[in-house]
């Protein structure tokens, strides 16, 4: 379990996020429903990134934007990825892989986390020096998938 979430954690800081981004994202998604602590989000994050599809999920997303960050794709595809065009749609549909496995909450986060891009995800996406059009959607996908989980786990 450690091993892989060392991997995930490793390849997420190598590109600026941290898991005290997400849980920030975690704490946000909520902060009007309940109260919750970084540890209690990051103990979460870590089962959330635990899980082998996450996982490979997390690790194709990341090389997509690093291999277009070097151009080693074919051109078209290159620049549709380095563009972050609108309609290109498979930077979600990879990031919906995570989501899927934790519920419609998890679902209607990931939508609206794509939509505003707070914090973090902003940040990654703004960022001009690098490609991230995987990686924003995949930060809103374990945010997203985290926030589920811990409202499944209070008791209404």
């Amino acid at each position: 379990m450690k091993d892989d979430n060392n991997i995930i954690i490793k390849k997420l800081k190598e590109r600026g996020v941290t898991i005290k981004d997400i849980a920030e994202l975690v704490i946000f998604l909520q902060k009007d429903y309940h109260k919750i602590t970084y540890e209690q989000c990051e103990k979460e994050i870590l089962k959330v990134i635990n899980k082998k599809e996450a996982i490979h999920a997390i690790l194709v997303g990341i090389a997509l934007d690093e291999m277009a960050e070097r151009k080693m794709l074919d051109q078209e595809i290159n620049d549709i990825i380095l563009e972050d065009k609108s309609l290109f749609g498979l930077d979600e549909v990879l990031a919906l892989s995570i989501v899927n496995m934790h519920g419609s909450i998890a679902l209607t986060n990931f939508g609206y986390l794509d939509k505003i891009k707070p914090t973090i995800i902003g940040k990654v996406n703004n960022d001009k020096n690098s490609c991230n059009t995987f990686l924003d959607d995949i930060i809103a996908a374990i945010a997203a998938s985290t926030a589920s989980r811990i409202a499944h786990s209070y008791k209404e």
